[in-house]
Parts: structure tokens; C-alpha cells; sequence
């Protein structure tokens, strides 16, 4: 049996038996934790199989050899950073929170003991102690770690917003002190226009970063529902992008009236955009599409390009969290969880669906009215 540990011992010879018997029921274990942490956990039941196993096979490897008298590994973590690392790749490349990523490790216990049982694997006291305490480091240092990778996330967002924020807030300055110099009418309504929209976009920024905040503490978003034809917010949309000289091609069809937020729903068509416009193929097409059936509005947004790894595509959607072609581009990373947000919030979600060949199509499906979902105010 071929050790998958972190030193990558392969000679059975110099493990006791009971370690070259846990290493012989690892496919077991994996299996089954797999399939315990797929129920139990929300966070983990639709990642890939590679992503959820992660480190797990390689740190119950270690954990067999800790078994052996005399072997240098005294317990599962020691001398090794198979916990800390598998504890940072959950903070960036999952939706988990820490108490997720705690019942991993509680789960693998679980099964560990479980498995030990069924295949008639004794365990004396000196094992079941040394299995704990590799675990409960294992947990230590895994937490440790993803509070680290959250952390630095963090700051790089304050970064990002901070930078993007400096745009408008230099603009309205600006515009403000010509103002304070010039006696022309016309000239200073004009600036005073320019100084307007900086602040109207550096309150969206907020308003966007509070919704989203609060929507990933659990609350649904404050929406002002009043009926509207789509096709008008996704016009504004095309007409804004097009006079920055964005390549929008709009495809949507006959006239799809719902109760919606139309604000919400207007920055998150304009993010979908914006996103589509950044990470697609330079100079390519942006198609805006809007589709009613069953009752719900389908409001998509196609870009080509690169793909959206898969190990990625839950990331895009969580705060502070960036796929590695984002960190390249400039951006504080908000507004597809942003975009979620008003999904969820309206009722509905927001869908991906990405490949090489057929390029990025991000879609928002909703109920085409509002009012069904959580009693939201409305507007005459």
C-alpha cells in the first residue's frame, strides 16, 4: 500500500501493522467521509470531489504512520503543513465558514473510528490518543489558518475598495473647486452634473457593499418593488456601457412587465455586465438577453473567453473571495455577490454556466413578481 502521507514514505516495511492495515481501508474512510460531509454540511454538497477531498487523503495517511512506535511523526500534523494548507484552500476556493470546516475534521474522526471498528482493526489506548490529538491540532491549525487567508482577503478588499473609491471622490473634488472659480452659469451646472454622478456612483458602492454585508449575515435585502418592463433597465444598461465604447449587443425580446427593485435590479445588471465587459475576450460582444417562462424572468449576460475553472465558480459569488484572473484585474470583487444577493432576495438565483466553447453566461432567474417573495414594500 502506497502512502499518501506528506513525506511520502512508500515503504510499507517500516510501518507497525496496524498502520499498513489503516492505510489498507483509506478508499473506506475517504468514501465515507465524503458521503457523511456531502449530508451534513450545505457548504460542501456541490463541490467537485477533488475539491472536497482536498488534503484529507494525505493527513489520514499521516495519521496511520503516527500509529507506529518509534516512527518520526508523533502525531498527524507534526512536521507537516497538510492541516494549515487544507484550512487556507477552504477560505479561497469555498463557501465555508469555521464551523464548517471544524465538523470536517470532527466527521473524519467520526468515520475514522467507525471504519476501525467495522474492518475489525484494533485500536489500543496509546492509538485513539494519538488519532485525537493529531485531529484536534489538525483542527487548530486548519482554523488558524483560514482566519489568516479570511484576513488578508479582507484587507485586500478595504485595498481595492479604497482605491476605486479615490476615482469619484477625486472627480466630485475636482469639479468643486472650478466651480469655486468660475462665474460661468453654464460651465458650473455642467460641473456641478459631474460632481453629482461622482456621488450618486460612490453611493451605489456603499449602498452595494451594506446590501451585500448584510445579506451574507442573513438578511434579505430592503427591496422597493414597483412594476417596470425590463427591457427599459436593460436599455439603460446597454446606453451607459455603449457610451464608455463597450461592444453590448442587446437580444431580448417582446416587453416583460414584474414587480421588481428596479434600483437592485439595475446594478446588478450593470455588475453582470461589467464583469462580462473585464474578463471577456478583448473587444468581444456582450450579449444582453431577457426570456419570460413559467411565470419567471431569465436575464442573461454571455461574454467569450476564458472559462470559469470549476474549482472557481462557487468563489466568484462569495466576499472577499477573488478567482486568480480577478486579482489581476482592478476591482474590489463585490458585485457578483451583490448580484446574488438581489437574486436570492427577489426569490430567485443567479446561475453560471461557463466552458470553452461556449463561453460565460451569467443568469438571473427570478419570479416575475416580486411581491409573492417576503412581503416587500412597493412603489405607486
Amino acid at each position: 500500500m502506497t502512502t499518501l502521507a506528506s513525506d511520502q514514505q512508500n515503504d510499507p516495511n517500516e510501518l507497525s501493522e496496524t498502520s499498513r492495515r489503516m492505510l489498507a481501508v483509506r478508499h473506506l474512510v475517504v468514501a465515507r467521509w465524503e458521503n457523511h460531509v456531502r449530508t451534513a454540511l450545505e457548504n460542501a454538497s456541490k463541490l467537485a470531489h477533488p475539491i472536497l477531498v482536498n488534503t484529507i487523503p494525505a493527513f489520514y495517511d499521516n495519521i496511520a504512520q503516527s500509529l507506529t512506535p518509534n516512527y518520526p511523526r508523533a502525531t498527524a500534523v507534526d512536521g507537516s503543513t497538510l492541516a494549515s494548507e487544507h484550512g487556507g484552500e477552504r477560505a479561497r476556493l469555498t463557501a465555508y465558514d469555521h464551523e464548517t470546516l471544524i465538523r470536517e475534521y470532527q466527521l473524519l474522526r467520526k468515520v475514522i473510528y467507525d471504519v476501525m471498528i467495522s474492518e475489525g482493526i484494533p485500536l489500543t489506548r496509546a492509538d485513539i490518543l494519538t488519532i485525537d490529538a493529531g485531529i484536534d491540532t489538525g483542527i487548530q491549525e486548519a482554523v488558524g489558518a483560514f482566519a489568516m487567508v479570511n484576513n488578508s482577503l479582507r484587507e485586500r478588499f478595504a485595498a481595492a475598495l479604497t482605491h476605486d473609491l479615490r476615482g469619484p471622490l477625486s472627480a466630485t473634488s475636482s469639479a468643486l473647486e472650478l466651480i469655486l472659480m468660475l462665474n460661468d452659469l453654464g460651465k458650473v451646472k455642467q460641473l456641478a452634473a459631474k460632481a453629482l454622478d461622482s456621488v450618486w456612483r460612490m453611493d451605489g458602492m456603499i449602498t452595494e457593499l451594506l446590501s451585500t454585508m448584510a445579506f451574507h449575515s442573513g438578511e434579505r435585502l430592503t427591496l422597493q418593488l414597483e412594476q417596470f418592463d425590463i427591457n427599459a433597465v436593460i436599455k439603460e444598461v446597454q446606453v451607459g456601457a455603449s457610451v464608455k465604447g463597450s461592444n453590448i449587443v442587446l437580444a431580448s425580446g417582446s416587453p416583460i412587465v414584474g414587480w421588481w427593485d428596479r434600483a437592485a435590479l439595475t446594478r446588478a445588471v450593470e455588475n453582470l455586465v461589467s464583469n462580462a465587459l473585464k474578463y471577456g475576450r478583448p473587444r468581444g460582444p456582450v450579449t444582453i438577453r431577457a426570456a419570460e417562462f413559467d411565470e419567471r424572468l431569465q436575464l442573461s449576460v454571455h461574454n467569450e473567453g476564458d472559462p470559469i475553472p470549476v474549482e472557481e465558480q462557487e468563489c466568484i459569488f462569495q466576499m472577499y473571495r477573488r478567482t486568480d484572473n480577478a486579482r489581476r484585474q482592478q476591482g474590489w470583487g463585490i458585485g457578483l455577490p451583490y448580484v446574488r444577493a438581489v437574486a436570492e432576495s427577489h426569490g430567485g438565483s443567479i446561475v453560471l454556466d461557463s466552458h470553452a466553447e461556449r463561453g460565460t453566461t451569467l443568469t438571473i432567474d427570478i419570479p416575475l413578481d416580486g411581491r409573492a417573495h417576503g412581503g416587500a414594500p412597493t412603489v405607486a
